[in-house]
C-alpha cells in the first residue's frame, strides 16, 4: 500500500480517468448518501457478532458452513434483494481429528509432547518419525541447502520470514509443503511467528487435494524451545500421529444480483468460510459481513448502478479457493465471463484507506480520482492506491482469466493479524468504527466501479495475463500451486 506518484504518462491517465465521471457533483452527492446510511444504519458488526454467536466456526462441509450459507442467504433476502440463489458445488472436504507431535533425542524415551494442530489436507491417517531438519524460513534455497539431509527426514520450517533478506519474498505455507514433499521429507513442522503460544491452521495443499506427508503447525514459543534443544541434541526426532475426515460433501456460494442498466457485471466477492479452531470472526467475518452491509446500503438506498453488481459469498476458499473457482469455472462454461469488468475481493477487509489494484497500473489513476471524491465527504480518507498482485485469495481465478481485480486497501492491528487462522480469531478482536469505515469506504469504490462511464482496465488475452503475472513475480508460486497454464515452464 503506497501513494503513487504520477510520471506525465500518469498525468494523462489521470485526466482520462476523471472524465470517466459524469461529474464529480454526481458521484460526491451518491457517496454522501452512502456515507449517511452507513453511518446511521450499519448492521455489519452487528450481524458478524450474531452470527459468531450464534453459528460459530464456518468451516466448508460441516453443520456450521450450512448454517453460515442459510444465514448469508436469509440476510440477502431480508434486506429486499429477490434475486439472491445458492450455487452448489461439490468439494473433498477436510476435516481435523486427533494429532500429536513428540519430539525426542535419537535413542532415547524421554518423550517431550508439544502443542499442535494439523494443517489442512494432510493424509487420513499418518504416523512418520524422522529427524527433524531445520529448514528455517522454508524458501527454496533453504530446502536446497539441506538436501542431502532432508530426504526421509522430517522438515521445520518457519510460516513467515525471520530475519529475512531485503526484498525476499515468502512462500505459502502450501508452497513450502511442496517443497518439503519435492525434496523427499515425510513431514513438516511449521512454526508460527506469533507470540503468546498461537497455533495457526490453513491449508497445506496447493491443489486442494490431500498431500502425502503430514503438515502440522506448532507456536513460536514451541518451535524456539526445539532449536534450543537441536544445539544441545544434533539427532532429535519428532514422532507425527495424526487422523483425519476426508470425504465428499456440497457446498454454497451465496449470489445476490442487483440489476443494472446493461449487461457488464461488478463482482465484489468474499469468502463466507472460515477455520475451526475459532469462530473467524476477523478471517473472514470482516469481509463477507462488510458485503452484506454494502449490498443492504445499496438497496436501502435504491441506487440503480450502471452495472448489474454481483455480491458473493464464496465457500471453501480456506480449501483451496473452491467457491471462487466454481464461479469462474461456471461464467466460463455460460460464455459470461467476458462481461465480467472488475472483481473486489474483500478479505480480512477493515479499516478501509485505499485501494490495491492488483498489478493493472492503469487503474491506478482512476482509483485516486475515486479517491478524491471520497475526501470531500470525509477528509480522513488517505487515499492510498497501491498496485501489487499476489495470490492465496478469491480474487485469484478471476485474475487467471485476465479480468481485473483489486482489493479495499485497509489496516488492521497487529493482534488481529495475528490471529487469522488461529485459535484466538474471535469477535473481541473486531473494532466496530473500523468495520463500518470498511463499508462505507468500499461502497463508495464499488459504486464508482458501477457508475463510471467507463473502466481504463479491460480483461486480458492469454499472452498478456502470463506478462503480468510473469512481471509480478508470481510465475514460481503458481507453478508451485499448478495453477501456472501456460507451456513455457
Amino acid at each position: 500500500m503506497y501513494r503513487q506518484v504520477l510520471s506525465a504518462s500518469s498525468v494523462s491517465l489521470l485526466l482520462v480517468a476523471l472524465l470517466a465521471f459524469r461529474g464529480d457533483n454526481e458521484f460526491v452527492s451518491s457517496f454522501q448518501k452512502i456515507n449517511e446510511d452507513v453511518l446511521k444504519n450499519s448492521r455489519a458488526y452487528e450481524t458478524l457478532g450474531h452470527a459468531v454467536s450464534t453459528i460459530g466456526h464456518r468451516l466448508t462441509g460441516s453443520v456450521n458452513g450450512a448454517k453460515a450459507e442459510q444465514y448469508a442467504f436469509n440476510l440477502f433476502k431480508k434486506y429486499g434483494y429477490t434475486d439472491v440463489k445458492y450455487q452448489p458445488f461439490e468439494v473433498e472436504s477436510w476435516m481435523r481429528d486427533t494429532v500429536t507431535l513428540e519430539v525426542v533425542p535419537n535413542k532415547s524415551d524421554n518423550f517431550r509432547s508439544v502443542p499442535v494442530v494439523a494443517l489442512a489436507h494432510s493424509p487420513v491417517q499418518a504416523r512418520v518419525n524422522g529427524a527433524i531438519i531445520d529448514v528455517g524460513n522454508g524458501l527454496e534455497e533453504d530446502f536446497e541447502a539441506v538436501k542431502e539431509q532432508i530426504k526421509g527426514n522430517i522438515a521445520m520450517a518457519n510460516i513467515g520470514l525471520v530475519n529475512g533478506k531485503p526484498g525476499q519474498k515468502n512462500l505459502h505455507r502450501s508452497e513450502k509443503t511442496a517443497l518439503a514433499i519435492q525434496y523427499g521429507a515425510t513431514a513438516i513442522i511449521t512454526v508460527n511467528q506469533v507470540p503468546g503460544n498461537v497455533l495457526l491452521t490453513g491449508t497445506a495443499s496447493v491443489t486442494g487435494s490431500l498431500i502425502s506427508i503430514p503438515a502440522v503447525n506448532i507456536s513460536k514459543e514451541s518451535g524456539e524451545e526445539i532449536r534450543n534443544w537441536i544445539k544441545v541434541d544434533t539427532d532429535l526426532h519428532a514422532i507425527v500421529d495424526m487422523r483425519n475426515v476426508s470425504k465428499k460433501i456440497k457446498a454454497r456460494n451465496i449470489i445476490a444480483t442487483l440489476p443494472g442498466k446493461t449487461e457488464e457485471r461488478i463482482i465484489i466477492g468474499g469468502h463466507l468460510d472460515s477455520w475451526d479452531l475459532a469462530t473467524g470472526a476477523t478471517d473472514n467475518g470482516l469481509g463477507s459481513f462488510t458485503i452484506m452491509d454494502i449490498a443492504r446500503a445499496f438497496k436501502a438506498l435504491k441506487l440503480k448502478p450502471k452495472r448489474t453488481i454481483d455480491f458473493v459469498l464464496f465457500m471453501g476458499e480456506e480449501q483451496g479457493l473452491l467457491g471462487s473457482r466454481q464461479v469462474v469455472k461456471e461464467l466460463v462454461k455460460n460464455k459470461q465471463i467476458d462481461k465480467v469488468k472488475f472483481m473486489m475481493n474483500l478479505d480480512m477487509t477493515n479499516n478501509v484507506q485505499g485501494m490495491n489494484v492488483g498489478g493493472r497500473d492503469e487503474l491506478v489513476p482512476f482509483f485516486q480520482a475515486v479517491g478524491e471524491q471520497i475526501k470531500k465527504v470525509d477528509a480522513n480518507f488517505a487515499n492510498l492506491v497501491g498496485s501489487r498482485a499476489a495470490l492465496h485469495s478469491d480474487h485469484q481465478p478471476f485474475m487467471l482469466e485476465g479480468i481485473p481485480t483489486g482489493a479495499p486497501a485497509g489496516r488492521l492491528a497487529p493482534n488481529v493479524f495475528g490471529c487469522y487462522h488461529a485459535d484466538c480469531d474471535n469477535f473481541n478482536l473486531v473494532n466496530r468504527e473500523e468495520m463500518t469505515n470498511g463499508v462505507r469506504f468500499s461502497a463508495m469504490l464499488l459504486y464508482a466501479l458501477a457508475n463510471a462511464d467507463a473502466l481504463p482496465a479491460k480483461k486480458l488475452d492469454s499472452n498478456k495475463t502470463r506478462d503480468l503475472l510473469v512481471a509480478q513475480g508470481l510465475k514460481k508460486e503458481l507453478i508451485l500451486g499448478k495453477d501456472w497454464k501456460w507451456n513455457d515452464n
